[in-house]
């Protein structure tokens, strides 16, 4: 990281804006029964993996990447000439993403965002379906987010999993951050929701640890790109 980069931040952020800072120690997830998630933070920082690039190659632009952190995801698709904004609740993450030649604007996926119902793909990446701490309401969202032939392309838990519950960032230094409502979905979970939601789960696929959907609009011509399943 440069030192214009360096100037970013603050010393007393909370510990999920310290884990923007690459190369910090492990930053997890604290559920209020006491069990403790760690954060891929590491991934947000790096180039996109093989199972990124499996997302990627699935994604027609234009692009809105949810909760988008340090913005590998829309960095790597403006590369490939896509176009891609990502919007972030945390200033850190969108200062990084634009320092770092990406697009971001701070703002929440409940705000009013540009281009409404014009967005053919958004992402719901790295944990992200959990904002909210309501995968319904938020996939209500993200699905008056896209055009009539868009997708959303969410990951899910790799095990079957419904949970919702406060949390809060915590790391090994002691600080902690204010709770939080979040949640965590696996691909059955997912699939009833979506049917819930007159969407349709268009792909289903893995990476390694990590586990993938598309979802279009229940009788549209869904046109996002197809990678094949995995």
């Amino acid at each position: 990281m440069t030192t214009d980069e360096d100037e970013l931040y603050d010393a007393d952020e909370d510990p999920y804006a310290l884990a923007l800072r690459s190369g910090r120690g492990p930053v997890y997830l604290r559920l209020v029964d006491g069990r403790r998630i760690r954060m891929p933070v590491h991934r947000w920082h790096e180039q996109p993996t093989v199972a990124d690039k499996t997302v990627l190659e699935r994604c027609a632009g234009p692009v809105l990447d949810v909760g988008c952190g340090p913005g590998r995801m829309c960095r790597a698709l403006l590369s490939r000439g896509v176009f891609a904004l990502g919007v972030d609740i945390a200033p850190r993450a969108v200062a990084l993403t634009t320092a770092q030649g990406g697009l971001a604007l701070r703002r929440s996926v409940f705000d009013r965002l540009p281009a409404e119902r014009g967005w053919k793909t958004v992402l719901l990446i790295d944990g992200n379906i959990g904002i909210g701490g309501d995968p319904q309401g938020l996939l209500r969202r993200c699905g008056g987010l896209i055009a009539p032939t868009g997708c959303l392309v969410v990951e899910v838990e790799l095990h079957d999993v419904e949970e919702r519950y406060n949390a809060r960032f915590e790391n090994l230094q002691g600080q902690s951050g204010p709770f939080f409502p979040w949640a965590r979905l696996g691909r059955r979970a997912l699939n009833s929701i979506a049917a819930d939601l007159a969407l349709s789960v268009t792909d289903q696929w893995s990476s390694g640890d990590r586990c993938f959907a598309t979802l279009a609009h229940q009788g549209s011509s869904f046109d996002c790109p197809d990678a094949g399943r995995r």
